[in-house]
C-alpha cells in the first residue's frame, strides 16, 4: 500500500504537467521565426529602385517640351531652338529604348538583320517574379504615363503649329511625334508578346518610323 501511493502521486504529478507541456509545445509551433520577412517587407516599400533611371525616363522628353515651348523667350534662334530640341529628342529616344524600359519594365525591343540582309523586329518582355512587380509597381506607372502622355502632348504642338501656320515648326514636331511615337509602339508591342500577329504587322512602321525619321 505504501509504494502504491508514490505511483499514485507519481502518475497524478506526472498528469498535472502534461497539459502544460503541451500547451507549452502549442504555442511554440505558432511562432514562426522567419527573418526574411522583414527584409522582404523593407523591398517591397521601396517601390522606386532606380531613382536616377526614373529621373531620366522624364528628364529628356519634359526637357525637350518645356524647350519648344519656351524657346521663344529665351532665344530668338530659330535654328539653336531647332537643333537643342531634337537632340532632347534624341537623348529620350536612346535612353528609354536602351535604358529606362529595360529597367523599370523589364521590356526591350530592337532591330535586327540576319545573314541575307533581312530586317526583324524582336520585341521581348522579361520574367518578372511577384514580388519585383509589387517592388517596381510605382517605376512600372511613372514609365507608361511618361510614354504615353508626351506624344499627346506634341500631337497637340502639331495642330497648333498647323493653325497658327508655324509651318517652319512642323518638322520639329513631327519629329518629336515620330521617336516617341515609336517608343510607345515598340513597348506596347512587348507588353502584347512578340509572338503576336499585331508585330508583324507594324514592322514596317517602325522602321519608317525610326529609321527615316
Amino acid at each position: 500500500m505504501a509504494d502504491d501511493l508514490p505511483k499514485k502521486r507519481r502518475c497524478k504529478a506526472g498528469a498535472g504537467t502534461e497539459p502544460g507541456r503541451q500547451a507549452l509545445v502549442d504555442d511554440t509551433e505558432d511562432v514562426s521565426l522567419d527573418f526574411g520577412n522583414e527584409e522582404e517587407l523593407a523591398f517591397r516599400k521601396a517601390k522606386i529602385r532606380h531613382p536616377l533611371v526614373t529621373f531620366f525616363h522624364l528628364f529628356f522628353r519634359v526637357s525637350a517640351i518645356v524647350t519648344y515651348v519656351c524657346c521663344d523667350w529665351f532665344s530668338r534662334s530659330f535654328v539653336g531652338c531647332f537643333v537643342t530640341v531634337l537632340l532632347l529628342l534624341s537623348f529620350d529616344f536612346w535612353s528609354v529604348k536602351n535604358v529606362t524600359g529595360r529597367l523599370m519594365v523589364g521590356l526591350r525591343w530592337w532591330n535586327q538583320i540576319d545573314e541575307d540582309g533581312k530586317s526583324h523586329w524582336i520585341f521581348e518582355a522579361g520574367k518578372v517574379s511577384p514580388n519585383n512587380v509589387a517592388a517596381t509597381e510605382a517605376e512600372a506607372r511613372i514609365f507608361w504615363l511618361g510614354l504615353v502622355i508626351c506624344p499627346v502632348i506634341w500631337i497637340v504642338f502639331f495642330f497648333s503649329a498647323l493653325f497658327s501656320l508655324k509651318l517652319k515648326w512642323l518638322a520639329l514636331v513631327i519629329a518629336g511625334i515620330s521617336l516617341q511615337a515609336a517608343n510607345l509602339y515598340g513597348y506596347i508591342l512587348c507588353k502584347m508578346g512578340s509572338e503576336s500577329d499585331i508585330s508583324k504587322l507594324t514592322a514596317s512602321f517602325l522602321s519608317q518610323t525610326v529609321f527615316q525619321t
